[in-house]
């Protein structure tokens, strides 16, 4: 199976979590995010040691990208969930679950297809409600402020390893994809997304649909959906028109027939 490779940016990159991530470019600094203060200090100190030798002291980052939540349900309790997700939030990761069906109780059918952003959302489950509430309240925050703040509504994400895991038998059965409306966001090409909203500037709150360009099944879309041939239901147009989005891994790419 084909590796895809990742590209360098250029970016110095701190990790501010409880884990270190062990990447050998990547400082971690161990960081309590339910305490304002260690997160002030944290965004206002050297990304590493060498940085002391540097004429000035740390300023600001230019962009932050916030991943320290709970990522499901069922990892910590619904209270637990809900004020980790939602407390404290500068630039926010949501998700598909906002769509309702994900997480939702019992066997839920979507309200149209293709999935758009603009589209009115009632879920039901304290994951999906606590995405829902940070996109309202940083929404109000982009606008007292006029700062920019951009929600990614991210799909089912698939690392590098996952293609040749489960993700076969899933695609050769579409049953199994429906609460993912059936897509999915390659690792890369989410990392891709980022970088291009780190470079995209004056958007004030925009969400956009992180999510690759076709259906993760074999079977066609067409055939169950009444759309183009292998056109993704969750879509990602706007992401695509506005920040310039092209994907780069298809999972079509690393696929192996059963």
């Amino acid at each position: 199976m084909l590796e895809p490779k990742g590209k360098r940016r250029g970016y110095e990159i701190p990790n501010l979590a409880l884990a270190t991530l062990e990447h050998p470019n990547v400082f971690t600094l161990k960081t309590e995010f339910t305490d304002s203060g260690q997160i002030f200090n944290a965004l206002t100190t050297h990304f590493n040691f060498a940085r002391y030798g540097s004429p000035s002291v740390p300023g600001p980052p230019d962009a932050v990208i916030y991943f320290a939540a709970s990522a499901r349900n069922l990892l910590v309790p619904d209270s637990e969930c809900f004020k980790r997700n939602v407390k404290k939030k500068f630039i926010i990761t949501s998700s598909e679950t906002i769509y309702e069906v994900c997480f939702g109780q019992g066997d839920l059918d979507y309200q149209y297809f293709p999935l758009e952003y603009f589209y009115d959302t009632n879920p039901m489950d304290t994951y999906a409600l606590s995405k829902l509430c940070v996109e309202r309240t940083v929404r109000g925050f982009a606008r007292r402020f006029s700062v920019d703040i951009y929600a990614l509504r991210i799909g089912n994400i698939i690392e590098p390893h996952g293609y040749a895991q489960g993700f076969p038998k899933d695609v050769n059965h579409p049953n199994s994809r429906k609460r993912n409306a059936w897509s999915y966001i390659d690792a890369w090409d989410l990392g891709q997304i980022y970088d291009l909203c780190v470079q995209k500037d004056g958007l004030a709150f925009q969400v956009f649909n992180a999510t690759n360009n076709t259906i993760a099944t074999t079977i066609p879309t067409k055939e169950f959906l009444e759309m183009e041939e292998y056109e993704a239901p969750l879509n990602n147009r706007k992401t695509k028109e506005v920040l310039g989005f092209r994907e780069e891994h298809s999972w079509w790419n690393y696929y192996k027939p059963e």
